[in-house]
């Protein structure tokens, strides 16, 4: 590709559904920090969801190979959804990157693009190559407070605020996020992570457990989930040590921290990273599930996925003191908070001996009303809808 010959701007003028085809779906491009066949969370949820109303490109971060020219992988893992990676030579220097981003992008719209075309970001970086495009609307969905997370961009936080003016929306990953975020942004709305409540509540039947778990003792305690610098590693084996009988289950890849570093014990099993498909079949052999998240800038503003989700699959949980998970939770009789290794220690033994209870299912439903993808999908295309 000779990157001289792409067009310097691609712009696409607004068209109201009444001037536009019946037919003619808008075109959403979804720019994400977080790969489509990563960790199944908030982006393909939402994504999938939308893909209904809506043709979605998932334009990924780049990945650098070898070779001289830069190509677009286009993948189709369901139906509405295309999965754009850009394969970029290494080498290239920051602003050649952004330009053939640029570029790419650009192609591949002046093939696609049909309807109104709408803008959806996951992560500010990528508007070093998007700022050029008109939209119909541009949603920005701060799910978390990145500049905060290990390895951030030095120039994350000046292009969340370019991104912040572009933005007809904005959503929070949660309350607390929304209550720094809707400062300055007129049109900001909180918007927790939700769950898919028939997927997880599978694992309130018996369920036949995983081989791998199947050798492993009882009680067990569990967490699924990325495990990276929000984790708790010192938390964990601490309360694998003063608890030897209890089986310490983790499942999740291991991100930006060194493997090494990670406690090894008899009860503590790492099982690596699983499909989403299969986590209800994991949480079915818990007694209780954990959240044992440290106490740092990266989880000041997280509003964790896991926690309903590990609730619609009837497990009690334990958690560290997340001001969201507080706040959402705190009072619903099925989350328990401790700060301490023998805190968490206290609140497992206490929690062990509620699950499939009628009582603590009860608490759990309670604590799940309103918070499914569905609804969650409903509120925000509402408010595209309204600005288009």
């Amino acid at each position: 590709m000779n990157l001289a010959e792409q067009p310097e701007q691609f712009s696409v003028s607004g068209q109201s559904l009444v001037e536009a085809p019946s037919h003619t779906r808008p075109t959403l491009v979804c720019l994400s920090h977080l790969r489509w066949g990563f960790v199944y969370q908030r982006p393909q949820h939402v994504m999938s969801r939308l893909a209904k109303d809506y043709n979605v490109i998932f334009f990924e971060e780049p990945v650098l190979s070898d070779g001289d020219s830069s190509w677009l992988e286009i993948s189709r893992p369901s139906a509405g959804i295309q999965v754009a990676v850009a394969h970029l030579p290494e080498g290239l220097s920051a602003e050649a990157m952004v330009q053939a981003q640029r570029s790419l992008l650009d192609e591949h719209l002046a093939q696609v693009l049909q309807g109104d075309l709408l803008l959806w970001y996951f992560t500010p970086m990528s508007l070093a190559f998007t700022d050029h495009l008109e939209a119909q609307v541009t949603v920005f969905d701060c799910m978390d407070e990145l500049s905060a997370f290990m390895g951030a961009p030095a120039q994350l936080v000046e292009r969340e605020r370019l991104l912040m003016a572009k933005a007809d929306v904005v959503f929070t990953g949660g309350v607390s996020l929304w209550e720094v975020k809707q400062q300055r942004h007129s049109n900001a709305h909180p918007v927790p992570s939700s769950v898919d409540i028939a997927h997880f509540a599978q694992a309130r039947g018996a369920l036949a457990d995983p081989a791998e778990q199947a050798a492993i003792a009882r009680p067990r305690l569990g967490f699924f989930g990325v495990i990276d610098e929000r984790f708790d590693i010192e938390l964990v084996d601490q309360m694998a040590a003063l608890r030897g009988d209890w089986q310490i289950v983790l499942i999740g890849p291991v991100v930006k921290i060194d493997p090494q570093t990670l406690p090894r014990r008899p009860n503590i099993h790492y099982l690596g990273a699983r499909q989403y498909a299969d986590l209800p079949a994991y949480l079915s052999g818990w007694d209780v599930a954990l959240m044992p998240f440290a106490l740092n800038a990266s989880t000041r503003f997280i509003s964790p996925t896991k926690t309903p989700e590990y609730l619609a699959g009837g497990c009690p949980v334990v958690s560290t003191p997340i001001h969201d998970v507080i706040s959402g939770y705190g009072q619903s009789g099925a989350v328990f908070i401790a700060d301490t290794a023998q805190a968490f220690v206290a609140a497992v033994e206490n929690a062990l001996n509620l699950k499939g209870s009628p009582d603590f299912l009860a608490r759990a439903d309670a604590a799940l009303e309103g918070k499914s993808w569905d609804a969650t999908c409903r509120f925000m295309k509402e408010q595209i809808e309204c600005l288009r």
